[in-house]
């Protein structure tokens, strides 16, 4: 049997695993910083919008889901909603006004200042994620831009930039996954141990 797909198995397995590890060695706050900003945000009231396309669309849900229904242990639920989820809505903005409006439109009916806008983009140059992010901050929510690559005008504009520094698509959503995860791990940990203003 031939040897080749177990060595690229192999060398995908170390590749993310390298990735993982050059994040870790330089951008750990900005994974504080985030929970932080969404503990205070939804311990005050307040919801996080999240969104991006295709893999990141799953991503923004998956985030939502967590926040909504719980990550490693009992909490009560937190104020969260995918941008990404409802296709009616989506295809609705898309057809009259346009894909790249499709996150903003969402942005100026449901966000509100001191809510959290959480945009995930491989590139950092996805035009619609880019422009509801703008409109977010314009509005006095705190922008938290996940990226990839350089990070774009998304990732220089935000008040938060998670930027995985990576050239490949997969790697980079990789390192988001676990991003993800410790973000949710550190807002389980503050919640526990703090109380929430009810709405």
């Amino acid at each position: 049997m031939s040897t080749e797909p177990l060595e690229t198995t192999r060398a995908i397995f170390a590749e993310t695993v390298a990735a993982h590890q050059r994040f870790a060695a330089q951008r750990l706050d900005q994974i504080v910083i985030a929970a932080e900003a969404i503990c205070r945000a939804v311990m005050t009231g307040r919801k996080v919008l999240a969104f991006g396309n295709g893999g990141s669309a799953s991503d923004a849900e998956h985030l939502v889901a967590e926040l909504v229904g719980r990550f490693e242990g009992e909490r009560q639920p937190l104020p969260g909603i995918a941008l990404t989820a409802d296709s009616s809505v989506l295809t609705a903005i898309g057809n009259d006004y346009g894909y790249e409006r499709v996150f903003i439109r969402q942005v100026e009916a449901l966000g509100c200042e001191g809510d959290v806008a959480f945009g995930i983009s491989t590139s950092g140059r996805s035009p619609n994620v880019e422009v509801a992010l703008a409109a977010a901050k314009a509005r006095g929510m705190v922008t938290i831009a996940m990226t990839g690559r350089d990070g774009g005008k998304m990732g220089a504009d935000a008040d938060i930039h998670l930027n995985v520094a990576e050239p490949a698509t997969p790697r980079v959503q990789e390192v988001h996954r676990t991003i993800m995860h410790a973000i949710c791990s550190l807002i389980d940990r503050t919640i526990r141990a703090e109380p929430m203003i009810q709405r």
